[in-house]
């Protein structure tokens, strides 16, 4: 039996989407000495790091146990790392990192050399072709809406994709509603919580 697979986007399928929303015809390699296909290559990069820097379910770990270096006690940070913090800084006060020069500084007790194994929350930074195939049409998308505005400058073209944009952004937050599995009651991971059911009364 043959089995179906769902065409995901690429860099370049990406840009002449882009190309096509502001009229312009598709090419069928990223040639980078292009000035306008490597001007849209480079936007097409900035807006996947301002969406996934927001921190969604594909991209966020938490409670990541990460060990000092041996010998400098540092605690280097990925270079495609975009947000690194302590686990539970909410209620625990005693630390407070940012990154600098590329490794983990403690800004209460002022060092980046760390003593013990300490457990991080991170959002990661991946690239286009391994994101959901929901937010590589949202980047897109959103995109589209700056090329139109920079490269064109017809406010009703932008308007146009503004309404695309806006229609994958809700779906894109349908979806992190859906995978997040998110709850007011803040059941963490390694946990189980089973809610009442009317149907139980039925036991008694």
């Amino acid at each position: 039996m043959a089995t179906s697979t769902i065409d995901t986007d690429t860099e370049l399928s990406a840009v002449n989407s882009i190309l096509g929303s502001i009229g312009q015809a598709p090419v069928t390699e990223l040639n980078y000495e292009n000035p306008e296909v490597s001007f849209i290559y480079n936007m097409l990069n900035e807006v996947n790091k301002d969406v996934q820097n927001e921190g969604w379910h594909f991209n966020t770990e938490y409670h990541i146990k990460v060990t000092p270096e041996d010998g400098t006690k540092y605690i280097t940070v990925p270079a495609n790392t975009l947000r690194y913090d302590i686990h539970d800084e909410f209620t625990n006060h005693n630390r407070d990192v940012v990154t600098r020069n590329g490794r983990l500084y403690d800004l209460v007790n002022h060092t980046d050399e760390w003593d013990e194994d300490i457990y991080v929350d991170a959002i990661t930074l991946y690239e286009f072709s391994d994101l959901p195939n929901i937010f590589q049409r949202y980047i897109t998308y959103r995109t589209a809406v700056r090329a139109g505005a920079q490269l064109v400058s017809n406010p009703q073209l932008v308007a146009l994709l503004q309404q695309q944009e806006s229609t994958a952004r809700a779906a894109c937050m349908e979806y992190e509603c859906s995978k997040g599995d998110h709850s007011y009651f803040g059941i963490p991971h390694e946990s189980s919580y089973r809610s009442f059911k009317p149907f139980h009364s039925l036991r008694r």
